[in-house]
């Protein structure tokens, strides 16, 4: 099977420009293609992921990948799915941000004698003068045309600025710049970049009088059609200081059970036999394909070891008695508990179980929180030091998280 039917088959591909050519183009081998990152935080998170799988794939395929950080294009800001304008980043945090990046892409692509090129836009984009580039590439690009572009229609409503009009031009032109600097000839991304990757496409056509190709992936979503990697507590990001190996394994091991069989297709390199031998899981046993999901997933973002420590820790929660030393762990500072103890509310608090004090209350109330598997009935409820007679107690916050808690 070509790596093209292979991406097919997992249920990846979305759209191209020329469907027929791009197949013949990834099934023979060779194609210099790119995928940008804007870096809008100091951590890749679950929807880098997707792209980053697919540039791997890609390169054991014989292709060479181009990592473009966006340090030009993230001054703007991509208006695309978004109803308000993005925060403004400094060039300091751009930076910063794009150093971190450098870093996490090193672990999914072979950078080493060529294999792969890790660009960042801004060596080009902020050395452009502004009069030249609208004379040289604005004047291919028409107003009327961009207005109809999916990214642009959904901010008309509540104010498109100007500044961001400019954002599909400036990724058109990274597309221009890298066919002629590089030969790169493709570009990827999501599928809500089919419109930006259209107009570099375009682009290189009116220049060059040439054909480069665009092809976007299937969004990571839910059976309901919301983008995945998200938590009450935000993004689930690939720097373990950001979200641990634990917690990252037991967001996998907790997602909807219609949801497994795809992301199992769409994230890990498991072939796709062995995949079919989990889809007709139901009912309890889903949970070994779930299991089998976090441990991959995890093992390629973090290690085999520490996927190994979060699947003995969660395996240990369903366990009657039974306490990993992997589990996510506080140690309570002694000046938080009185001679009557700590309040709940304060616990979960010290222990980030709750971002605040009327989260925590709610919580409670709703019968959400259990300690030592009994649960709190009261907002007033006090945990003892006699609770913690093994040690630690463990506090279980709805139905899937669970938390020890040292002296």
């Amino acid at each position: 099977m070509g790596i093209f039917n292979e991406l097919q088959a997992r249920g990846l591909i979305a759209q191209s420009t020329n469907m027929e050519k791009v197949e013949e183009l990834l099934n023979g081998g060779g194609v210099t293609f790119y995928t940008g990152f804007d870096a809008t935080a100091d951590s890749l998170h679950v929807g880098h992921f997707l792209q980053l799988t697919i540039m791997k794939r890609l390169q054991e395929a014989g292709h060479r990948p181009i990592a473009l950080l966006g340090g030009g294009t993230t001054l703007v800001g991509d208006p695309t799915g978004k109803t308000d304008m993005r925060k403004m980043l400094t060039k300091e945090d751009i930076g910063h941000n794009v150093e971190c990046f450098k870093r996490q892409m090193s672990k999914f692509v072979d950078f080493s004698d060529g294999k792969a090129l890790m660009l960042n836009n801004a060596d080009w984009l902020c050395e452009l003068n502004y009069l030249d580039f609208l004379r040289d590439v604005g004047v291919y690009f028409s107003v009327n045309k961009m207005l109809t572009a999916e990214c642009f229609k959904s901010r008309m409503e509540k104010g498109l600025s100007f500044i961001e009009f400019n954002y599909m031009i400036m990724q058109s032109y990274d597309f221009l710049h890298m066919y002629d600097a590089v030969g790169c000839t493709m570009e990827l991304g999501g599928d809500d970049q089919w419109s930006n990757i259209l107009g570099g496409v375009d682009l290189i056509r009116r220049v060059k009088g040439e054909e480069a190709y665009g092809l976007t992936f299937t969004l990571l979503t839910t059976k309901e059609g919301k983008k995945m990697g998200k938590t009450e507590s935000g993004a689930v990001w690939l720097d373990p200081e950001k979200t641990s190996p634990y917690e990252f394994f037991q967001y996998w091991r907790n997602i909807d059970d219609g949801d497994v069989i795809n992301c199992m297709k769409m994230l890990t390199f498991m072939p796709l036999e062995e995949i079919a031998e989990y889809e007709h899981l139901k009912d309890q046993e889903i949970n070994r394909a779930k299991e089998k999901l976090a441990f991959e997933l995890t093992k390629l973002v973090h290690s085999e070891e520490e996927a190994q420590k979060a699947l003995e820790a969660s395996q240990a929660l369903f366990s009657a008695g039974s306490v990993s030393q992997n589990m996510p762990t506080t140690q309570l500072p002694a000046d938080l508990m009185s001679d009557e103890g700590i309040g709940i509310v304060d616990l979960m608090l010290a222990a980030g179980l709750s971002p605040s004090r009327g989260e925590a209350r709610r919580l409670v109330d709703q019968g959400g929180v259990s300690v030592n598997d009994e649960k709190v009935t009261s907002v007033k409820h006090m945990v003892a030091r006699e609770d913690f007679a093994d040690g630690f107690i463990v506090i279980k916050k709805g139905k899937k998280t669970f938390h020890k808690i040292t002296l």
